[in-house]
C-alpha cells in the first residue's frame, strides 16, 4: 500500500510539473519576436475586429506562436474587446501579458514634429502620415466655417494660426477632430498672460501677431533679424504705410521658389497683396513657430521702416530709415543678382 502511495503522488507531481510546464509554456513563454530593425509596432485600425488582429500579426510575422496566442486570447475573451490603437510589442511578451495589454488599450503613443506649412494640403499630409485619421478628414474640418468659429472663434483662414511647429505627441488613432483639439489647447498654453499683455501693448490680437510672425518668418531664418524685421513692419503698421512685405505676394501667386519679385507680381489681385492692401493680410502665409512669435512680441525699437536682403548671400538685411538709403541697398541686391544671372 505504502508503494502505491508512493507512486500515486509521484505520478500526481509529474502530472502537475508538466500542467504547470504547460501552462508557463501558453500563458507565459517569450512569444513576440525580436527585430533586429527596430520595435515592433501592431497597427489596429478603428473599427478592426478580431480576424484583422490575428491577419496583422501574421503578416508581420510577429509572433513566435500564433496558435497559442489565439487559444489565450479566445480564454480571455479578447476577440470581443478589441480597440484601435498603435501598441508596442516588446520582445519577451507572453501571452497572456499581451492580451492584456491589448484588451486595455494600453497602446504607445506617437512622437512627431510638426514642420512649418504654407497650405491647408501640407498639413492634412503631415498629419495623415502620423496618425491613422486621413488627409481629407481634416481638411473637410478645416474648411467648415461654422464650426471653426463655433468651437474655436477662428475662421478657415485664420484656423492655421492655432499650429505651433515642434514635437507633438499623440495617439495614433487620434482623430482629426481630437488633433484640432490638441493643436489648440497647444495653442493656448503657449499663449500666457505675459504674451497677451506684450500683444495688447502693440495693439495685436494673438491672430494678428501670428499673421505678422509669419511673413517674418518667410523673410529670414537669422534669429538676431527677426527682432529688427518685426520692428520695421510694427513701424510700418503705426504709420499706416503699406507692409509691401515680398512674401505676401509669393504666397497670393504660389510660388516661394521666386527669388526675385517683379512689377508685375505687385499687380496680382488677392487680399494677400499687401503692396495694393493696407494693414495685415487676413491670414498667415507660414505656421509660425515659437522663436518666431516672441520676435514680434519682443521687437527691436529702432526707426527703420525699410530692409534689404544684404547681397553677400549671408541671409541677413540691410535696413534703412529713409527710401534714399534704402535704395541704395536695393540696388546693390540687384546688382548681386544679375551677377549671378538670376532672373526670377
Amino acid at each position: 500500500m505504502r508503494r502505491f502511495w508512493l507512486i500515486f503522488l509521484l505520478t500526481l507531481s509529474v502530472a502537475v510539473l508538466a500542467g504547470l510546464g504547460g501552462a508557463w509554456y501558453v500563458l507565459w513563454k517569450p512569444n513576440v519576436r525580436y527585430s533586429a530593425f527596430g520595435p515592433a509596432y501592431l497597427y489596429i485600425r478603428t473599427g478592426a475586429d478580431y480576424g484583422s488582429v490575428l491577419d496583422s500579426l501574421r503578416k508581420y510575422e510577429l509572433l513566435h506562436d500564433e496558435v497559442n496566442f489565439d487559444r489565450v486570447a479566445r480564454w480571455q475573451n479578447y476577440p470581443a474587446r478589441v480597440q484601435p490603437g498603435r501598441y508596442l510589442l516588446r520582445p519577451g511578451l507572453g501571452n497572456r501579458a499581451l492580451v492584456e495589454m491589448l484588451s486595455r488599450g494600453e497602446q504607445d503613443t506617437v512622437a512627431f514634429t510638426l514642420d512649418a506649412f504654407k497650405y491647408k494640403p501640407q498639413l492634412a499630409r503631415q498629419v495623415a502620415r502620423q496618425l491613422e485619421t486621413d488627409s481629407m478628414s481634416l481638411r473637410r474640418l478645416l474648411q467648415d466655417n461654422a464650426d471653426l468659429q463655433r468651437r474655436y472663434q477662428l475662421d478657415t483662414t485664420t484656423v492655421l494660426t492655432i499650429f505651433l511647429p515642434g514635437p507633438y505627441r499623440l495617439l495614433w488613432n487620434t482623430t482629426a477632430r481630437q488633433f484640432l483639439d490638441s493643436a489648440a489647447a497647444t495653442h493656448r498654453r503657449f499663449w500666457t498672460p505675459e504674451r497677451r499683455r506684450r500683444a495688447d501693448s502693440l495693439q495685436l490680437s494673438p491672430t494678428e501677431v501670428h499673421v505678422l510672425a509669419s511673413i517674418v518668418q518667410r523673410e529670414t531664418a537669422q534669429k538676431t533679424d527677426k527682432p529688427l524685421i518685426a520692428g520695421a513692419y510694427l513701424n510700418r503698421l503705426r504709420r499706416g504705410m503699406r507692409l509691401q512685405a515680398d512674401p505676401t505676394l509669393l504666397w497670393a501667386i504660389g510660388n516661394f521658389g521666386v527669388k526675385r519679385v517683379l512689377n508685375k507680381d505687385k499687380l496680382v489681385d488677392s487680399p494677400y497683396n499687401t503692396y495694393k492692401h493696407k494693414g495685415l493680410p487676413p491670414g498667415p502665409i507660414t505656421s509660425a513657430n515659437r522663436q518666431t512669435l516672441d520676435a514680434v512680441l519682443k521687437p527691436a525699437r529702432h526707426d527703420y521702416v525699410f530692409f534689404c536682403a544684404r547681397p553677400d548671400g549671408s541671409g541677413f538685411s540691410d535696413f534703412a530709415a529713409t527710401y534714399a538709403e534704402h535704395r541704395q541697398n536695393a540696388r546693390r541686391y540687384q546688382q548681386r543678382l544679375d551677377s549671378l544671372g538670376i532672373k526670377r
